[in-house]
């Protein structure tokens, strides 16, 4: 908590800073025909949450508890890295706008940091090869395939959180829950495991996150004064991917009773993933069927959507917040509570959140 809050003042200290840069260097998000916003409002508060990342990490470093997360891996460092170079991508698109190859070039030599530093996935659970239907089996990943299925992990993430940065605050606020959401994982995985030091990196890397996406979140809630831009969508996903990669591909062993922590994380990673890479694959799915390039940007991402049906950009973004909650939670419980209470929770709150963002279109009808 102490190193998620240092990040959150950190970073809403230096946002203002920040925004002044970014209107001096012209990084300023203009009006298009397919944004909500209708004034120029600046970009690049990415940097402002990098700040809080390394000020986060710097505490951290300093404490005698903590530091054993850098003492004995190197993720806290490959984030700082790989986190780094992405966000002056980020703020080099901000500017200029860069193209989707150099823009994707960039991605993966970033994503190829975390892996040369280790941070990579080592064994795989997959529902198949298994003595019975529901026992599934366990790939034990090569270092080839390790590295491949992290970067393209990586990728997927950076661009799912970049496609629904679109309304004021929405980002920021997934982040903020989904990586509250990894790091309770990661400390239940850490107290399971005995207090093992292998498993502090991950929830350093979401506490700092977290802390970072809430000091940014009162200068870019709706009226936003400043926008995240590539920059900081961009280092999301990175930290997103980072965390879970983190905590779901370092089991060594595997028993019986170990095979649901295996298990959780990777409900807890299709959960973080779930609506950033539902809105990439509808949007990938929309633009080919047109005739149009994948990264061809239109009006018509999820977000965009809740606003034809009638909701406010507010109601808009907190009906997504409640989305994410449902789906982050609902599976870190799964490894808490009961299995059968959590998913009548999840499948009862999931409805709650269907229900309320259909009744603007139930009210016209």
């Amino acid at each position: 908590m102490l190193v998620g809050l240092t990040a959150a003042v950190l970073t809403f200290l230096a946002t203002g800073p920040v925004r002044r840069l970014a209107i001096r260097w012209g990084a300023v998000a203009h009006p298009r025909q397919r944004d909500v916003h209708t004034v120029p409002i600046p970009r690049m508060g990415g940097l402002a949450m990098y700040v809080g990342v390394c000020g986060g990490m710097l505490l951290a470093h300093q404490l005698p508890v903590l530091r054993r997360a850098f003492d004995y891996s190197l993720d806290p460092t490959a984030i700082l890295l790989g986190g780094g170079l992405i966000v002056l991508i980020g703020m080099l698109d901000d500017r200029y706008e860069l193209d989707s190859i150099t823009k994707l070039a960039g991605q993966t030599t970033c994503a190829g940091i975390l892996v040369l530093l280790g941070l990579q996935w080592i064994i795989l659970w997959v529902p198949w090869g298994g003595a019975g239907a529901a026992t599934g089996s366990l790939l034990v990943l090569d270092q080839n395939q390790g590295a491949i299925l992290t970067v393209l992990l990586v990728v997927t993430m950076v661009n799912a959180m970049n496609f629904i940065d679109g309304l004021d605050g929405l980002a920021a606020g997934v982040g903020l829950i989904s990586a509250v959401a990894t790091c309770a994982f990661s400390l239940h995985l850490l107290d399971q495991q005995g207090g093992d030091v292998i498993y502090y990196p991950p929830a350093l890397i979401a506490a700092t996150l977290a802390g970072a996406c809430l000091g940014f979140l009162p200068h870019n809630f709706q009226p936003a004064k400043i926008f995240m831009g590539d920059s900081g969508s961009m280092l999301m996903g990175l930290m997103m991917a980072g965390a879970t990669t983190s905590a779901s591909g370092r089991v060594q062993t595997m028993n019986g009773a170990e095979t649901i922590a295996l298990l959780s994380p990777l409900l807890v990673v299709a959960a973080v993933l779930f609506l950033p890479v539902l809105d990439l694959l509808m949007a990938v799915v929309r633009r080919t069927r047109k005739g149009l390039s994948p990264f061809h940007a239109d009006k018509m991402h999820l977000h965009h959507r809740l606003l034809e049906i009638g909701h406010s950009q507010r109601r808009a973004v907190l009906l997504i917040y409640l989305w994410a909650a449902v789906l982050s939670f609902g599976t870190v419980a799964l490894s808490l509570f009961d299995a059968f209470a959590v998913v009548w929770g999840i499948g009862i709150g999931l409805l709650i959140a269907l229900i309320v963002s259909v009744v603007p279109r139930l009210r016209a009808r």
